[in-house]
């Protein structure tokens, strides 16, 4: 539990590259990366793994980075969305669970879950496990109106907002999560992308 936010909180944010529609016919991979930082100053450490465009697999790669990590005073993982490399969702519950720390998701626009759950019965056989991963996961909470919210589990949501607050530097995004997407998207297309 975490009682106080320092300002030198240890999280980890955790974001994938960029992916080709012939990689999502081909369940391909692309990077996921995840940056340790003390609050929104120092970086501390880099993570990474291979995940499935379209696959099943970003819980358990997320997981095993935060595990196997040499970085054992992680106290929050934070996530940038909920679905990573296309519709591999993230199951939020079991995150928490294997890992034994709280959950952060971090969203600049409100998803629209109808035409997720369409998509996903369109394209994918197994529509509907997808569909509940994205159903259970915690509600929604607006933090900037209409260009920021947030998910969260283990945490109230005082602490959960103070978190976002104290890892953010500069924009919207806490700076674990800026900072992952610039790195992975760099990896993959030879440069990073704005966010």
């Amino acid at each position: 539990m975490i009682r106080k936010v320092k300002p030198e909180i240890r999280v980890v944010g955790f974001d994938d590259g960029t992916f080709s529609f012939s990689s999502k016919l081909n369940r391909e991979k692309t990077i996921l990366i995840g940056v340790v930082m003390k609050g929104s100053q120092e970086v501390v450490g880099v993570l990474s793994r291979w995940i499935t465009v379209d696959g099943r697999d970003a819980t358990d790669f997320i997981a095993d980075a935060v595990i196997n990590s040499r970085f054992k005073d992680l106290r929050v993982i934070l996530l940038k969305g909920i679905t990573y490399a296309g519709f591999n969702v993230v199951d939020v519950e079991r995150l928490n669970r294997e890992t034994g720390l709280p959950v952060v998701v971090v969203v600049r626009k409100r998803p629209n879950l109808e035409a997720m759950e369409a998509a996903l019965r369109k394209h994918f056989d197994d529509a509907e496990e997808r569909i509940g991963l994205l159903r259970k996961a915690p509600p929604l909470h607006e933090l900037i109106p209409e260009k920021l919210y947030i998910q969260f589990l283990g945490l109230d949501d005082r602490t959960a907002t103070e978190i976002v607050r104290i890892t953010t530097r500069t924009g919207l995004l806490p700076e674990p999560l800026r900072l992952a997407h610039m790195i992975a998207s760099a990896l993959m297309s030879g440069e990073s992308t704005k966010e």
